[in-house]
């Protein structure tokens, strides 16, 4: 199980404004978080398979995934982690703009652990995402990481 001190999100987010929101969330957070960022499912896929120039990433405790990326999109990305044995027990949380049943559908045949639609207003995005902080790293028991 994850030590308060070390706890590993990667977010995957090809908008730098939505990504300046987590990070500032997760500070307000009781746990200190180490939060990866990749702009698009290939550099997700690069680092959380530690192929350069990431050989040194460390694995992390949760993904939150947006589902519209360049290159490879966020429901490519989701099938190929859950189909990875070495990467499917790593929490995937779908976090994106789309409401669209189909998505909702999609993401969870594909295993997303979660979907959540995210919020116009900038304070309920804080509260979802403390909200998922607290679920994900104080309530569920995550599977130990495979180095």
């Amino acid at each position: 199980m994850a030590h308060r001190e070390d706890l590993d999100i990667l977010i995957v987010e090809d908008n730098p404004s939505d990504v300046r929101l987590v990070r500032e969330a997760l500070k307000a957070c009781a746990s200190s978080h180490r939060l990866q960022v990749a702009r698009d499912g290939e550099e997700a896929l690069a680092m959380l398979r530690r192929q350069p120039p990431h050989q040194g990433a460390s694995r992390p405790n949760l993904v939150l995934l947006d589902l519209n990326l360049p290159r490879m999109d966020g429901r490519e990305l989701l099938a190929q982690l859950k189909h990875d044995p070495e990467l499917r027990r790593i929490p995937v949380v779908v976090l994106t703009t789309s409401g669209a049943e189909r998505d909702v559908q999609s993401s969870y045949d594909l295993h997303a652990n979660g979907y959540v639609v995210k919020p116009i207003e900038v304070e309920q995005l804080f509260d979802m995402i403390r909200v998922i902080e607290q679920f994900w790293f104080h309530v569920a028991r995550l599977a130990e990481q495979t180095q």
